[in-house]
This record gives C-alpha cells, structure tokens and sequence, in this order.
C-alpha cells in the first residue's frame, strides 16, 4: 500500500480510501465489519463515511453506516482507532431528508449537533476529517454542467462556518476540515477566508472523477496544485458502471439497479464511451476496473481514490487495481477517447 499525506496536516493516509455508502442498506453490519477488517489487512486506514449514509437512505436507516464503523470501531479498540483516519460529513440543504435535522444548514447549532452525533454513531473521540457534504447554497453538482443565475437567497456565512470549526477543533472534537461537491469559486473563498483571518484551513475536496467525469480538470486541478488542497476523488468506477457490467443492461441487484433515482451514469453517451475504454482495457490486457482506477490513482492532484464494494471479491479486486501503472501510450488513448465523448456523465 502507498500512503501520502493529507495536504497542510500531519495525518498519513492511505492512497486507497475506503467509502463505506453501501453499510447499513446493501451491507449488513457483519459485512461492513468483514470489508474494514480486509482494508486494514491490505494496508487502508483511511475511512469515509457521511451522517446522511446509507445511500438510498430514509428515516430508519438513518445513521446506520458511522453506527457499523461505530462497533467496528468499538471492538478493534483505542490502540488500532489511532492508526486510522476516519473522514465524515454533515449533509447540507437542497436534497430533502427532513429526518437528519430542520433546517439542514451549516449554522453553529447544526454544525454541533451534527459533529457531536457523528461522534457518537462512530464511537470515537474525535473526526480526523470533518466536511460538508455539498455547500449551502445553490449551485451546479449532481448532474448539472454550469450555473446560469445565481441564487440570492443564500448569505454568505463561510467566514462564520470556518470560526465553528475552530472552535470544534480547539475542542478536540475535530482534527481537520475539507469540503465537498464544490466548484472553483467556493474553494478559493473558503482559502481566502481562512488566510485573512487565521482560521482552520480546508485540507481536502470531496468531488467526483472518472473516466466518465473529468470535469474537476476545469479549474479545480489548478487550483488544488496551486493550493494544496487534496482530492478525494469519490465515484471512480461511475457507481460501478466502469467495471463493465451494465453494458448489456443494468444489473437489477447492483446499484443502479437498486436505486433507479441516480441517472448521473446511465445515458446513452455513458454506454458508448465505456465500450470504447473496456476495448482498450482489453487491448492493453487490463480489466477495465483497472483501467479505471488505474487512471484517477495516475493523477497528481488525487490525494486518496475513494473504493466502495457490496462484497469482499469486488473490494480485493479495486485494491490490486491500483497496482497497475499506465504508460504514457495508454494514457494518450485514455484522451483520444475524452475527447470524442468528453464527459458524459457530470
């Protein structure tokens, strides 16, 4: 396993991150607690997890992903949870989910009953890597290309947001803080925030990239590089439609099969463009898993690639695909094929 370090902290983290989405609805709690006793094994110790999880969560499920790392947590004991970096995230407004809190803000009242029920589900006594989930307010994620107006009813509040974390920090309830689904405009003001008034500084962004989604390559690269800010990059194998198993239809049990709801992968580009990087997979001797992973781990600006699995063999399988280094001729295919159907799935 190749570790790095997150950007501006002292915590050295896996260059595998394991996502744990799929805990508390697809996965049960004996196979949550199989999955991070086999990350561990392979050398992982970087963990996310978000308050809102499952996925295709509702009202009783709630919570139920930290409360599975809670117990693994809870029975690995405090010697081995300090040689982990968990990651968890406070869900923002715009998406619903009435059940988590009212009103889903970034208030300092929401902000600490977030953190201090996070703590609780995961059973541990504090959060390396505390994030939002999306921003406050509107903006173009999920789906959306670009922003055609802006929404004033949003305030601006960062500079409020960024002194709660210092205080959940001098606290010792949080270690540090990243943000996540968010645009160019939104880190540069969170940077410029903190270095004018001495406040905690964002280590990470959580955002997607894949073959199917680059689009992090349109301002967020530089800015990362320039600024030191790590990616977490979630989605690298487009909710498992870069492992090639939706190309004749979608697996009615997979995760597109269960959550019809998450179109972001199943256009007709998406079909088109994944037959053309599973040909050069193939051509290459590569499953097109590796190439996928393969591709997000090549890039300079990933910090950490975020895997998720529902089994052991899918999540052994993601690990040994980042054993795999691609040649500068792969890589200039990898573009060819960009460049036709550049970005179907942002």
């Amino acid at each position: 396993m190749k570790y790095t370090t997150l950007p501006n902290t002292d915590l050295k983290v896996s260059k595998i991150c394991l996502g744990t989405m799929t805990f508390g609805n697809q996965n049960t709690e004996a196979e949550a607690h199989y999955q991070l006793d086999y990350a561990v094994e392979r050398g992982i110790n970087f963990l996310d997890t978000a308050e809102m999880y499952p996925i295709g969560g509702n009202a009783a499920i709630f919570g139920s992903t930290e409360r599975f790392i809670g117990s693994w947590i809870h029975k690995i004991g405090k010697s081995k949870r300090e040689n982990l970096v968990v990651a968890t995230k406070i869900a923002g407004p715009n998406r619903g989910m009435a059940y988590i809190r009212q009103p889903l803000d970034f208030t300092k009242k929401s902000l600490h009953e977030a953190v201090d029920l996070s703590l609780k589900n995961l059973q541990t006594e504090y959060i390396d890597l505390y994030q939002m989930h999306w921003p406050e307010r509107v903006m173009n994620m999920f789906g959306q290309r670009g922003v055609s107006e802006i929404d004033n009813r949003w305030q601006d509040n960062i500079l409020e947001v960024l002194t709660v974390f210092e205080g959940l920090i001098k606290e010792g309830k949080i270690k540090h803080i990243g943000v996540s689904n968010e645009n160019p405009w939104g880190v540069m003001k969170f940077l410029s925030e903190s270095e004018k008034h001495n406040l905690p500084r964002i280590a990470t962004i959580q955002n997607p990239y894949s073959l199917l989604n680059r689009l992090f390559e349109v301002g967020l690269s530089e800015i990362c590089m320039r600024e030191n800010v790590g990616l977490m990059a979630y989605s690298p194998l487009g909710f498992g439609f870069l492992t090639g198993k939706h190309l004749n239809g979608i697996q009615p049990d997979s995760r597109l099969g269960l959550f019809p709801n998450f179109v972001r992968y199943t256009n007709d580009n998406c079909f088109k463009v994944t037959k053309l990087y599973q040909e050069l997979a193939h051509d290459c001797g590569l499953t097109l898993t590796e190439l996928a992973l393969a591709f997000v781990n090549h890039q300079k600006f990933v910090t950490s690639t975020i895997i998720g699995a529902t089994n052991l063999d899918q999540l052994e399988e993601n690990i040994n695909a980042f054993d795999v280094m691609l040649t500068d001729s792969v890589l200039a295919e990898i573009n060819k094929i960009q460049e036709k159907i550049p970005n179907p799935a942002p």
